[in-house]
């Protein structure tokens, strides 16, 4: 997130704010209201913990001035002494790790750091999600051990979950990839363990964000702040709204983030069918809409949507926003007000929605050691039970891309290993973006050096690679060594917020490295690649000398442990790559500013669902040291989809358009089949298989994905035995489809699904026995 510049008079009036308002973080107490010794306030109707919550705000509501009002429509919300109201910070990040990127963090004193996972394109990878739930538990003890001691606030502004539509995206790392079920997935599990609800209460608040069709950040002089990104209906409701709409339907997520950029000409931000439509209205979400960081100053001043700072102040209000990241609803909602564009009931909707979620949070129920998880402190941050989860996230993520026989090493073998390469020994770059302070790191020369002796050489500098002195020196130890590990790829220097790639090649001179030291290597050469986005290395790829590929991502502070465990085989590696990674003259093709999902003349369209053309390694692509086999135990072959009368008139030919039934005319709860599958491993090693499950519509469907992942189950198997996965195929989740129109129907008709190399038929049929004429 970043803050654009705004005139002096906003610069000016922002140092005021500042100076007046005292920080709940700076003052070393957590923030809260209704302290039950202050005698001024605890008899105070909103500080009743026995009373609905709905009465306490609108109680709290009836106190406030209406300047105290304005002020709290911001992120660092004033504090109203009267009232026994502290001032709060909203802004605080988590997403793979109680993180200092918002203001509403600070590290230090007691708490020096937290517990950082792996980056969310290496966790996505494990397609595990009770792992994701498991680390936004973690997550959330840390967070609420830090907002006991004055140091965090409560409302975490994670996860991001907008689709890792083009490879070339620098925040493509901080999503859980290219399919919409895999995010939708990921979004809910995450968020659940994050705000680990009891009923009404919240551990902490989580946000999905950036919603919505947001995947640009600075490509070729288009940015985020100028981009009008042009979807059809039918994209925004089959792609890239899906995983929002998980995030609030299922994981029940206390806020969503608008993000910067337009949607067919409209900031995301003042488009009331995108926020009180959609978000509030379809989804009915219960919690708070917040903008990005100075995105609502970015309409006004950038993107120049109304003529006056106050009318977008009113236009993002009456559409549905409920919080700004930033000043401008602080210096123009009095204006607003006084010009009529806007009333005091639009603003006390708007904090009704942030109140609500900060009194579910426990922020007026007085001293929070004296409130449920008040017992967490320092001891409970950083604990050995969430490093080892953070070590098994790292394993479970790391995808094994190529393996020519030559792993996993042999710690009797390969006694000396050369450890080459410019990600080798780093620490930070395991981390990705949005981090905090970890607990500690283990670089990969130092998992790798628990195991054998080790020889170390950059080879370059830093991953930008721009001069080849130092590659003799890393050809002569591969010359000495039993086997060469190469740990290439990229850094937030390459891709990052504001940065997006121009291509998939390594950078500089790193493939030229691993060239001349897999010629010069006594033993197998070992490429492991850190990186968010994927990565062109068809040269690595189909080079004998070259025996094995892994995919690390940025995979945390235990990422070189976790290397090292599978590169010796403690680890059997099982992840599976969550994007599709293509060849270079991709990107020649497809222009970032393309939304479209579905190809057309020229344009070859995007992710595995859509785009047949090659691929260096192709989503859900990854191997490992074991075989498994799969084969179907329970396989319905038949399934019909009663017609709901009571939505449905005879005349309404469009139920039936294309031979396909809208889902909302079916019922649902009927439409279910059961499909048992044995995964069995046929190898000699323990290992976990991951399940994906991909269906097909009719051919008759032209404007259906080409396939598309409808479940996935990571099942561990013994070598030698047998284990069963039950899945229930849904025929309205799993089998619809979404039309030009932006309607999801079944198809009738035969599907196919794919497990693997198998494939299996469904033929659905209408039953339009129940229509009355």
């Amino acid at each position: 997130m970043s803050r654009t510049k705004h005139d002096s008079l906003i610069l000016l009036l922002l140092l005021l704010i500042a100076i007046l308002s005292i920080s709940s973080v700076e003052s070393g107490r957590p923030p809260f209201a209704c302290d039950p010794r202050n005698g001024l306030t605890r008899s105070l109707r909103f500080c009743r913990t026995n009373l609905p919550i709905h009465v306490r705000v609108r109680d709290l509501l009836g106190r406030l001035t209406l300047p105290e009002k304005i002020r709290l429509l911001v992120n660092n919300a004033i504090d109203v002494p009267r009232l026994g109201i502290r001032g709060y910070e909203w802004w605080s990040e988590a997403l793979h790790g109680v993180s200092n990127v918002g203001p509403g963090t600070k590290f230090g004193g007691s708490f020096p750091g937290a517990t950082s996972f792996p980056q969310v394109i290496t966790t996505a990878a494990s397609f595990n999600e009770s792992l994701w739930e498991r680390i936004g538990q973690v997550v959330s003890d840390e967070a609420r051990a830090m907002y006991n001691g004055g140091m965090a606030g409560l409302t975490y502004w994670s996860p991001n979950v907008n689709i890792f539509r083009d490879p070339r995206w620098g925040r493509g790392q901080e999503t859980p990839g290219e399919d919409p079920v895999l995010a939708g997935k990921y979004a809910a599990s995450y968020v659940s363990g994050l705000q680990s609800a009891t009923g009404n209460r919240l551990k902490v608040a989580a946000c999905c964000k950036h919603y919505t069709a947001y995947d640009l950040d600075n490509w070729k002089g288009v940015d985020r702040f100028h981009f009008n990104a042009r979807v059809s209906k039918q994209d925004l409701a089959d792609t890239y709204n899906v995983p929002f709409k998980a995030c609030v339907v299922e994981g029940k997520v206390a806020s969503v983030m608008c993000s910067y950029n337009q949607v067919n000409g409209k900031p995301t931000c003042a488009d009331p069918d995108l926020l009180k439509g959609t978000i509030r209205g379809q989804w009915h979400l219960n919690g708070y809409i917040v903008s990005d960081c100075d995105s609502v100053g970015v309409m006004y001043d950038t993107q120049h949507f109304t003529v006056t700072p106050e009318e977008s102040a009113a236009a993002t209000i009456k559409a549905g926003l409920d919080l700004d990241c930033g000043p401008f609803l602080a210096i123009y909602t009095d204006l607003a007000i006084r010009r009529g564009l806007l009333t005091v009931t639009d603003v006390d909707m708007a904090l009704a929605n942030t109140v609500t979620v900060q009194m579910r949070l426990g922020m007026f129920d007085g001293e929070p050691s004296a409130q449920p998880y008040g017992h967490l402190g320092p001891r409970h941050v950083c604990t050995p039970d969430h490093k080892q989860l953070a070590l098994e996230a790292a394993r479970q993520g790391i995808v094994l891309l190529k393996n020519s026989g030559s792993l996993p090493l042999s710690t009797s073998r390969h006694r000396t290993i050369a450890v080459i390469g410019p990600n080798s020994d780093v620490t930070e770059t395991m981390i990705g973006n949005y981090a905090g302070v970890a607990c500690d790191y283990t670089s990969p020369l130092k998992g790798i050096s628990r195991y054998v002796r080790t020889v170390h050489q950059v080879g370059c500098s830093n991953v930008a690679c721009k001069a080849n002195n130092l590659f003799g020196f890393a050809e002569v130890a591969a010359r000495h060594a039993d086997a060469t590990v190469l740990i290439m790829g990229l850094d937030q220097s390459i891709e990052a917020e504001f940065k997006d790639r121009t291509g998939l090649l390594l950078p500089g001179y790193q493939q030229e490295l691993v060239t001349r030291v897999a010629q010069a290597s006594k033993g197998p050469t070992i490429l492991v690649l850190m990186s968010g986005g994927p990565i062109d290395v068809s040269f690595a790829k189909y080079d004998r000398r070259v025996s094995a590929i892994l995919w690390a991502g940025y995979p945390g502070q235990a990422g070189g442990t976790a290397i090292a465990d599978i590169l010796f085989g403690t680890t059997n590696p099982g992840g599976k790559l969550p994007m599709t990674w293509y060849p270079q003259s991709y990107v020649a093709k497809v222009p970032m500013t393309n939304m479209g999902m579905r190809p057309s003349p020229g344009y070859p369209g995007r992710t595995y669902r859509f785009y047949k053309g090659p691929v260096v390694f192709s989503f859900g692509h990854g191997l490992s040291y074991t075989n498994f086999k799969q084969s179907l135990a329970l396989a319905p072959t038949d399934l019909s989809v009663l017609i709901n009368t009571n939505l449905f008139a005879t005349k309404n030919y469009s139920t039936l358009s294309s031979n396909a039934i809208k889902v909302k005319h079916t019922n649902c709860d009927s439409l279910s089949l059961p499909l048992h599958i044995d995964v069995e491993n046929i190898g000699n090693m323990d290992g976990t298989h991951t399940l994906l499950l991909f269906s097909e519509p009719p051919t008759s469907v032209k404007w259906s994905p080409n396939k598309q992942l409808i479940s996935f189950h990571r099942v561990h198997v013994v070598a030698g035995l047998k284990q069963r996965v039950k899945i229930d195929i849904h025929a309205c989740k799993h089998l619809s489809v979404v039309d030009e129109f932006g309607i999801r129907r079944i198809p009738i008709g035969q599907h196919s699904l794919y497990i693997g190399d198998l494939k299996h038929s469904i033929s659905l049929q209408a039953n339009l026995e129940g229509i009355k004429n």
